[in-house]
């Protein structure tokens, strides 16, 4: 049974990835003492170590909140990605363990049964750990921080992705999961320059998604928006 601490960890990095948690939603710290039936103290310790990951920032007397997502980051998120995919696939491919490439493929499993019934939440959190095991077989101390953040917000400008709404964004999805599966082919092969070429087609298939969450497609004007100017004139 998980602690307290251990609870409270799991429930905001799930809550945050999955965008029940908004970006800059403030985090209540007396509430979430009560809730998980912790001092207040414990509650600023999971704090720190969430704000270190990039879940979320601590601001000098005006408490925690969930990392915020504004035009800065955004930007720098679509310019970096794609450079540190291929140079943690890279890096996985050199240094991987048997132990995390069968982890990999388990995850890999619960994507895949995700993806068939349709839990959109469970997809999220799969896809999450499918690409921090191949950041963590990278090995690299310098990467994977970066990588970590780079995942939070791929989670959550990406979370439209795994609730298709037509049958292109469907074949999308299987395409993704089909992608999951070459991953874990070339790696088990060492075959760096499938896992850098994948990088690039899985990145490309998400970005247009992502583009729509950012950008969505505008409301249809009101009938009255465009009218002759004479029309309008004669109706005062």
């Amino acid at each position: 049974m998980k602690s307290g601490k251990n609870s409270l960890y799991d429930d905001l990095k799930r809550q945050i990835l999955t965008m029940e948690l908004d970006p800059d939603q403030d985090l209540d710290e007396v509430s979430l003492s009560e809730r998980y039936g912790l001092s207040r103290t414990p509650v600023r310790e999971i704090f720190r170590r969430l704000e270190g990951e990039g879940y979320i920032d601590i601001r000098a007397n005006r408490g925690a909140r969930v990392v915020p997502m504004n035009h800065q980051t955004l930007r720098h998120f679509f310019l970096v990605a794609p450079m540190i995919y291929a140079a943690i696939g890279r890096l996985a491919v050199q240094n991987f363990k048997p132990k995390q490439l069968a982890d990999l493929t388990d995850t890999q499993e619960r994507f895949r049964t995700a993806s068939v019934t349709g839990d959109a939440l469970s997809m999220v959190l799969e896809n999450n750990r499918f690409h921090e095991i191949i950041g963590e077989m990278s090995g690299n101390a310098y990467l994977q921080p970066s990588l970590g953040r780079l995942l939070i917000d791929h989670a959550r400008i990406g979370h439209t992705f795994f609730r298709p709404r037509n049958d292109d964004m469907r074949r999308r999805l299987r395409l993704a999961a089909d992608h999951h599966d070459g991953f874990i082919a070339a790696i088990g092969s060492h075959d760096e320059d499938t896992v850098v070429d994948l990088v690039f087609e899985h990145w490309e298939l998400s970005r247009e998604n992502m583009e729509m969450f950012i950008a969505p497609q505008g409301l249809k004007a009101d009938a009255l928006v465009g009218m002759p100017a004479a029309s309008t004139e004669e109706s005062s």
